[in-house]
């Protein structure tokens, strides 16, 4: 296995050239056939995969915290895996993912980070 780059939008860099809090692993024979892009918003992270030849049937998608993994079922003419970790933890019930044309669009809903603050009363 190998790293892949995932081609990101400007507002996701936040500034800093390079997105190190999002990354992708993908299995040597889908590096070559399989393209990915990720943006983010303040809602929401939305990736998008090339994977032509597959159904939706012939997918599996899981999401476990920050970490998001993709894979084809067994009986998928062609084989493919790809996992992903995200910058924030995400809403699975408010995610969705659409297949159309030969391209996966995920849309994670982001869970907006509880405040830790306490108030100190002054004597």
């Amino acid at each position: 296995m190998f790293f892949s780059p995932v081609r990101v939008s400007r507002s996701a860099l936040n500034g800093y050239g390079y997105v190190p809090h999002i990354w992708s692993r993908f299995d040597a024979f889908d590096a070559a056939e399989s393209r990915s892009q990720v943006e983010s918003d303040d809602t929401s992270i939305t990736l998008t995969l090339d994977v032509p030849g597959l159904s939706k049937e012939q997918l599996t998608i899981g999401i476990e915290g920050r970490i998001v993994r993709i894979a084809s079922k067994d009986d998928a003419p062609r084989s493919f895996k790809a996992t992903y970790k995200l910058g924030s933890d995400v809403d699975a019930a408010q995610s969705e993912a659409k297949l159309e044309n030969g391209v996966l669009t995920l849309k994670f809903a982001k869970i907006a980070p509880e405040s830790r603050q306490t108030l100190l009363t002054i004597n």
